[in-house]
């Protein structure tokens, strides 16, 4: 999963001495191996280190565990923590841990590791996730308190994120800078045996593990004793292997790619609902999108049913605000939702003084409406950007559509060098709204470049001031519905998670645990005999 939309650098680095990077292994190379391939949103992460990493993949969540897990439902469920109360004021936080826990590394897990850890996130990109915690105390061994400089209802879905995964504290001191890179410690079901930056990373069962998750039916040891996490950036690669058995299952299918598999007998499927938002993305700092009215015509021309239906082929949900439909948040008043409505945006433009040319294109003060439209060169990407600039020139927009890998057009928002651009983002919290719009993130991932003293407001009343989970929800509907009617973004689709596998290979639970296919369901997945 990654943290937002954070993307990393993708260079192949050896990390693992003796790791032989041309091998290929059989997607059950004995009984109990497995080959997994990693979703695209995955691919690149250069750490297994969850306290500085800015995007980790499903592989961390198999080394280390948390205190918290969340399920598909977003609710929350024991893990590490038996249980947590909170104080009325909301000011403090008393968490008693399970018993009998221990690191990879033969390290003891207890509260002195939770005093340890939450200090070392001071100065790192996720401090955030525990920015209202004063200090902790040590109350026992097993029961410790968090002391908090401000009530945080966010504070158990921040307890419950990848980044919030523990590691041992001997290793992690141990290793310095190189922690998450050489090695990586933690008390999770999988211990990392290697790790190539961009290419895979080979996981064993951890044999004493005995404290699964509520969410898994397998409270010990996996049943998959080797697993190897691929990096397979081509779809068709992937989709080969997986046909051929190469490997034994995709951790993310694309929707438009779902017909190409079920084609074949020997590929079946499981889904959970979506954690992202597919949208454009205006930067207000450059012509024309600095214009309130091109904006808003811009989003209203975008036809979100036609977009599920020829793009997604009619899976997942098309999105008229900018959060996940399964969250409180998401229920924003319904008159400010972008719905598709060509004639009021060619209404719009006329008012604004944008005059249609004999060749349909508009222009205004001898400016033609012309723009570029950035987009990935993955396929869905490529083929929403196409569907979009038809749209657009029923407005008399001329649209040039450009396309580059992910790095190159995280450079370009970085410089604030684009004008409209396909982005995508996976996130299943509200503060996702911060994090690209907040004026403190600008140019990136703020790279709307909004900058605006009331949004900023209601941005602080929703992230730091928000007392209880129901006065967040209230705080931050209130947020989003500024930022809406300023028209930063159009909405355009919610994908649903696909995981594709070969059932030659792998016998995998109908029903799904977690927010995404993650160590809860990981480890009661079977090799077929």
């Amino acid at each position: 999963m990654n943290r937002r939309e954070f993307l990393a650098s993708v260079s192949a680095v050896t990390l693992a001495a003796g790791l032989g990077l041309d091998a290929r292994h059989s997607a059950r190379a004995s009984e109990s191996e497995a080959v997994f391939v990693l979703a695209s949103a995955e691919v690149g992460a250069a750490s297994q280190d969850p306290i500085r990493a800015t995007l980790l993949s499903t592989v961390a969540t198999l080394i280390y565990d948390r205190l918290i897990e969340q399920d598909v439902d977003q609710s929350y469920h024991p893990h590490l923590a038996e249980s947590w109360e909170t104080s009325a004021d909301g000011m403090s936080w008393i968490f008693k841990l399970r018993q009998g826990v221990r690191f990879h590394d033969g390290e003891p897990f207890n509260s002195a590791t939770i005093a340890w850890w939450i200090p070392k996130f001071k100065g790192t990109p996720n401090e955030y996730l525990v920015d209202a915690i004063d200090r902790v105390d040590a109350v026992d061994d097993q029961t410790f308190k968090f002391v908090m400089k401000r009530a945080d209802p966010n504070l158990i879905f921040n307890l419950a994120s990848a980044f919030m995964g523990i590691p041992s504290p001997k290793a992690y001191d141990a290793a310095g800078d190189s922690y998450g890179v050489t090695e990586a410690v933690g008390t999770g079901p999988y211990k990392l045996e290697s790790f190539a930056v961009g290419q895979e990373a080979v996981l064993v069962a951890n044999e004493e593990y005995t404290w699964g998750s509520d969410l898994s039916e397998n409270k010990g040891a996996p049943h998959i004793k080797r697993l190897t996490m691929r990096e397979i950036p081509d779809a068709s690669t992937a989709f080969l292997e997986l046909k051929t058995g190469g490997v034994g299952m995709l951790l993310g299918v694309p929707s438009q790619f779902l017909p190409q598999l079920e084609a074949d007998d020997n590929i079946s499927f499981r889904s959970l609902p979506g954690m992202g938002v597919t949208y454009l993305g205006f930067n207000t700092r450059k012509e024309p999108f600095d214009d309130l009215a091109v904006r808003q015509a811009t989003a209203l021309a975008v036809d979100q049913a036609a977009i599920h239906k020829s793009v997604f082929n009619g899976v997942g949900l098309e999105s008229h605000q900018f959060l996940i439909s399964s969250l409180a948040e998401s229920k924003i008043d319904p008159a400010l939702e972008i719905h598709h409505d060509l004639g009021k945006a060619n209404e719009i433009l006329d008012k604004a003084g944008w005059q249609r040319g004999s060749d349909g294109v508009r222009t205004k003060d001898g400016k033609p409406l012309k723009i570029k439209l950035t987009a990935q060169s993955e396929t869905s990407f490529k083929r929403t950007a196409e569907v979009v600039q038809a749209q657009l020139k029923a407005i008399g927009m001329d649209v040039e559509i450009v396309i580059f890998d992910n790095t190159s057009v995280v450079d370009q928002l970085k410089k604030g060098e684009h004008q409209l651009a396909v982005r995508h983002y996976d996130w299943n919290n509200a503060d996702i709204l911060d994090w690209f719009f907040s004026t403190t993130n600008i140019p990136y991932p703020n790279s709307t470049a909004w900058q605006d003293e009331k949004s900023q407001s209601l941005r602080d009343i929703a992230m730091t001031q928000s007392k209880t989970p129901e006065e967040r929800v209230v705080n931050f509907r209130k947020y989003q519905e500024n930022l809406i009617a300023n028209f930063l973004f159009a909405p355009i689709h919610e994908p649903v998670q696909n995981y594709a596998f070969n059932k030659t290979l792998l016998d995998v639970p109908e029903k799904l645990r977690g927010t995404q296919l993650v160590q809860a369901t990981v480890v009661d997945i079977k090799v077929v005999d």
